[in-house]
């Protein structure tokens, strides 16, 4: 008998969120929302999942151990993208971020169950740099350049997605990057389409795994 999928989504409200819940729920897997805002809730669960209502600037490395465990995966979707301003910024893709990782490491240290973790970052984040003047988006380069550095020097067992710039438009397929580009563009809808396919796997492609839009299916990756 299999066991079905328990998929936890950080930052559940988020664009990618929203379009990724009800393609992991349609796979045959449970799946868990995390969004601060108790009003969001409906919205959730009409596309399939079950909301988690948290604040991620609150959370204790202790408190995300015991929520973390529960589960087969956790996604890391949440983020502002330095547009809430430099210390909230700092406050949810750095700091939260690090907070899921020491309790994703603190629980395979005290060998408990720990699940594998998908990290949505964005393309080049491991040495792309930004204008020190431009606050919100230096602290946001910043942080996310800090987080995958801090899962590259770990020995979980996680995969950093690398999209391209966003966009809105639908996804008619994938193409890997084999060397980093800006000029590209990755469509919101494709890197659900991902999530939902790696959620499943019992081994991540290698990391970062960076891709744009393409022709080619998304089992493919």
């Amino acid at each position: 008998m299999t066991t079905v999928k328990k998929v936890l989504y950080i930052g559940g409200h988020g664009k990618i969120g929203l379009l990724s819940a009800p393609l992991i729920s349609e796979k045959g897997y449970e799946i868990h929302s995390l969004v601060r805002n108790p009003d969001q809730a409906p919205e959730i669960e009409k596309l399939g999942a079950t909301p988690v209502i948290k604040d991620i600037t609150e959370l204790s490395v202790d408190e995300w151990a015991d929520l973390l465990t529960l589960y087969d995966v956790v996604v890391w979707g949440a983020g502002n993208g330095g547009r809430g301003g430099a210390e909230l910024t700092t406050a949810v893709d750095r700091d939260g971020a690090l907070a899921t990782i020491d309790a994703l490491e603190q629980l395979k240290a005290a060998g408990k169950p720990t699940p594998k973790y998908v990290m949505i970052s964005y393309v080049g984040a491991t040495h792309n740099t930004a204008n020190p003047d431009d606050t919100s988006w230096y602290a946001y380069v910043e942080a996310k350049k800090a987080v995958d550095n801090r899962l590259n020097a770990s020995q979980l067992d996680y995969l950093i997605l690398g999209p391209s710039a966003l966009s809105d438009e639908p996804a008619e397929g994938i193409e890997v990057l084999e060397s980093p580009s800006t000029e590209k563009e990755t469509s919101r809808d494709l890197v659900a389409q991902v999530v939902a396919e790696i959620v499943g796997r019992d081994e991540f492609p290698n990391t970062p795994l960076e891709f744009y839009n393409g022709t080619n299916p998304v089992s493919s990756i």
